[in-house]
């Protein structure tokens, strides 16, 4: 769920990207993502709050890495053990095998 609109903020911005996406066609893109038979939304359940404190202590998040430790602590509230990304901070969160996408 955070990452869906984080997903947007970046993809529609102009200091990221030349041109940047529109934000029809970001939530376009997203949509069809969602529709997926094999996507699962997570959210953050009853245990987020006991999973958030530790995750980020052991990353030593700060700043900016908070919102990779909100996405690493959902992850481990829901048994996902591994993330697809670019973004080399998750592999601070040593509970995540980190699959690196160039």
């Amino acid at each position: 769920m955070f990452c869906v609109s984080e997903f947007m903020r970046v993809v529609t911005r102009r200091q990221v990207f030349n041109p940047p996406s529109t934000v029809a066609q970001a939530a376009d893109f997203i949509e069809a993502v969602v529709a997926s038979p094999s996507c699962e939304v997570v959210r953050p359940g009853p245990e987020f709050m006991a999973w958030l404190p530790s995750t980020a202590r052991e990353a030593n998040s700060h700043g900016n890495l908070m919102f990779d430790a909100r996405i690493a602590a959902v992850c481990r509230e829901h048994g996902i053990d591994g993330i697809q990304t670019s973004d080399s901070d998750f592999e601070r969160f040593g509970a995540l095998y980190v699959q690196r996408l160039e």
